[in-house]
């Protein structure tokens, strides 16, 4: 997350298409004392897709505890990353409330996991 608040250059809306962001429940959340940046190793439903594996920098504001049960939007189409001895396959998104500090994005409603976000 870079906090930068510069907009980005446009882009065609199928470009943002191409971007596959699903809801899903986080049913596991671990501490992930082995990342360079404070993180938590998260598992998540979504649904058709599966339980997918996610590093987040969540720890300014969650507990793995805490974590557990919430609904949240993950891009599910970028190629997983090694992240030390763990793969993310998926990135949950969230957003800068300040630097290194990191809130959940999610959706207001209950929608059922792997729903798409258009």
């Amino acid at each position: 997350m870079s906090g930068d608040n510069a907009p980005s250059a446009s882009i065609a809306y199928d470009v943002f298409a191409a971007v596959d962001i699903r809801a899903g429940t986080i049913v596991r959340a671990e501490p992930f004392p082995e990342a360079r940046k404070p993180a938590i190793k998260l598992w998540i439903d979504l649904g058709p897709i599966g339980v997918k594996a996610s590093s987040a920098q969540l720890t300014a504001h969650y507990a793995p505890d805490a974590l557990l049960g919430r609904k949240v939007l993950c891009v599910v189409n970028f190629a997983p990353r090694r992240i030390g001895p763990f793969t993310s396959e998926v990135l949950t998104l969230g957003l800068d409330s300040a630097p290194g500090a990191v809130v959940l994005a999610v959706p207001d409603k209950d929608v059922p996991n792997g729903a798409r976000l258009y």
